[in-house]
């Protein structure tokens, strides 16, 4: 169903203010020396849940291969991206584990939200300098290391007709290095909720997360 109007500022502020709300949290406990883990995970919880609950998506997981994550191995996610709620949709689908995202540098350039991701530990990523990119795989690479899984979009950018579209080659190549497990997951459904060059939304959709075969 799309929603109205008034019902769409009503999304895009809930949105923005959770999304401000746990990037603050997690600066004021940086900025006190208290922030730890534990604390961001639970953090990025209630930010995707709040974010889903905005617009009412009922968020199905399927785990066919029963895939465990051991507590001592890498892996890395790689999700087909053609949605900006294919984050807190993962989030969502996979509340007990450690995760974050390889994100573009540019989002950590905007105030509060990019400062809320740096201490949450979420990676960037230069895709306009490759030299500088491989230098933002091997920080990749120590996240890994240190008990993070991470989120990947092996395509490199978000979709803009749904399709899913070539992929770039540094995720594999850290997966390599570093001997993580790629896990594929794929969304079916997160295009509706907001579709490309939009900016009325579709509320009550459901959307289906498949977590596939890891690949070693």
């Amino acid at each position: 169903m799309k929603a109205s109007i008034l019902k769409t500022i009503g999304i895009m502020f809930v949105s923005a203010w959770v999304t401000a709300k746990y990037c603050s949290l997690a600066i004021i406990q940086e900025f006190r020396g208290k922030l730890t883990r534990k604390m961001v995970n639970d953090y990025l919880q209630l930010w995707a849940t709040g974010i889903m609950k905005a617009v009412r998506v009922d968020c199905k997981v399927f785990n066919a291969y029963q895939v465990e994550f051991k507590e001592h191995e890498p892996y890395i996610l790689m999700v087909n991206h053609s949605s900006l709620y294919d984050i807190p949709i993962t989030f969502v689908a996979l509340p007990n584990i450690t995760m974050r995202m390889l994100a573009k540098k540019e989002l950590f350039q905007i105030p509060i939200f990019g400062q809320g991701l740096k201490v949450a530990e979420f990676v960037f990523i230069d895709r306009k300098n490759r030299e500088q990119a491989m230098k933002d795989l091997a920080q990749a690479k120590e996240k890994l290391e240190s008990g993070i899984r991470l989120w990947i979009a092996p395509e490199g950018t978000r979709s803009r007709n749904g399709q899913l579209g070539p992929f770039k080659k540094g995720g594999f190549v850290t997966a390599i290095q570093t001997k993580a497990k790629i896990i594929p997951i794929i969304i079916k459904g997160a295009a509706n909720i907001l579709p490309p060059k939009t900016w009325r939304f579709h509320i009550n959709q459901t959307v289906e997360v498949h977590i596939g075969q890891p690949i070693d």
